[in-house]
């Protein structure tokens, strides 16, 4: 592997990681099939090369959806439909986890998924970073004008905040 390929040109654009960064029991993971599917090999050989090497992903590194997690996420992300009729349970990892699969995965293009996952990870933290020195911001100012503002600084909040996902009921 020569190092100007790693600093040259990403190998999966970064929109494509971000997408599947999802959030699950309050933090920022990735689904193995996902990850498999990135790096390029079956998920079943991705997650045997993860049970073979188990020492190296304690619970805060990685750890198995449960059936609802699973059905929320079927439900929610559009390209892990295939996992609708999956008999088991995905494995989510954690940043750190992404980190580890590394001296798991020991191919060229590994490593170089590798440093596109985790400039995606930073990307995302600088981000989420960026938006709450904002509401900071905006806090402070809240304080320090009139509450003739009052309306102009809650119409910012609104817009500030996700829409919440709507839920078909069947």
């Amino acid at each position: 592997m020569k190092s100007q390929n790693v600093t040259s040109k990403a190998i999966i654009p970064a929109e494509r990681i971000e997408s599947c960064i999802l959030l699950i029991r309050g933090q920022k993971v990735m689904i193995d099939t996902d990850l498999a599917e990135l790096y390029v090999v079956p998920t079943k050989a991705f997650n045997q090369a993860v049970k073979r090497n188990q020492v190296r992903f304690p619970e805060d590194f990685m750890f198995r959806l449960n059936r609802r997690e699973k059905a929320e996420v079927v439900t929610n992300c559009d390209h892990l439909k295939r996992l609708k009729f999956s008999p088991g349970l995905p494995n989510a990892f954690t940043e750190q986890g992404v980190a580890m699969l590394s001296s798991v995965l020991r191919s060229d293009r590994a490593v170089l998924v590798n440093i596109a996952i985790m400039r995606a990870f930073v990307k995302l933290r600088g981000m989420l970073a960026s938006h709450a020195g904002l509401a900071r911001k905006l806090a402070e100012m809240e304080k320090k004008y009139d509450a003739q503002f009052r309306v102009v600084f809650d119409a910012i909040r609104e817009l500030m905040t996700p829409p919440a996902k709507s839920r078909r009921v069947l």
